[in-house]
């Protein structure tokens, strides 16, 4: 390699550093600002109903947590196959990733929706669990469809052991999702009356 050529590549190198480490920031930011939201709805619900809790099926929150749970294992397992070269092993953990979130939004929004005895507008506990669930939701979607992305990328061989940032991204952000569902499950689930 010539000289020129080493000083490119050493410039590029240093140039994915600087963006890397801003790029880390910035998620970073976006997380924190994103984890007040949800601090917020958390606080909420002991607000508007103290000691009480909304009468849910308690084996469907027990199952969609472990979905979510499981899927964060999966998550992992693809940050660090990627981060050695391990190419298949990324794709199927990713795939899994993607797989095991729709199963939790199919369980939250397609049946623990359709099962509340309660709907969106019938007071302080339809407010509480369909805004937190749906908030929730809504992240969990985007952290689908931005593993879906990462996924197609990854097919298209975009990603290496020396770079892979939108996959770090996306496990951070996978599982802040999870960290969250961590504390919403037993507020909504577990703590307080029916």
């Amino acid at each position: 390699m010539s000289a020129q050529a080493q000083a490119i590549s050493h410039q590029s190198e240093h140039e994915y550093s600087q963006k890397l480490a801003t790029n880390r920031l910035g998620l970073w930011l976006f997380i924190l600002s994103d984890g007040f939201m949800f601090g917020a709805l958390f606080f909420t619900r002991f607000y508007l109903l103290g000691s009480t809790r909304p009468h849910l099926e308690q084996q469907l929150g027990f199952v969609v947590t472990a979905v979510l749970l499981v899927s964060s294992f999966f998550m992992n397992r693809a940050e660090i196959q990627i981060a050695h070269n391990d190419r298949k092993g990324f794709l199927t953990s990713t795939l899994i990733t993607i797989l095991l979130g729709v199963g939790f939004l199919a369980g939250v929004v397609g049946v623990e929706w359709r099962l509340a005895p309660f709907g969106p507008a019938d007071g302080p506990e339809g407010a509480v669990f369909y805004m937190m669930t749906g908030m929730h939701a809504f992240h969990v979607l985007t952290g689908v469809l931005f593993l879906l992305i990462v996924l197609r990328n990854g097919y298209r061989g975009k990603y290496s052991a020396e770079r892979h940032w939108a996959v770090e991204a996306a496990a951070n952000y996978w599982h802040f999702v999870d960290v969250v569902w961590i504390f919403f499950y037993p507020a909504l689930y577990l703590i307080g009356t029916v």
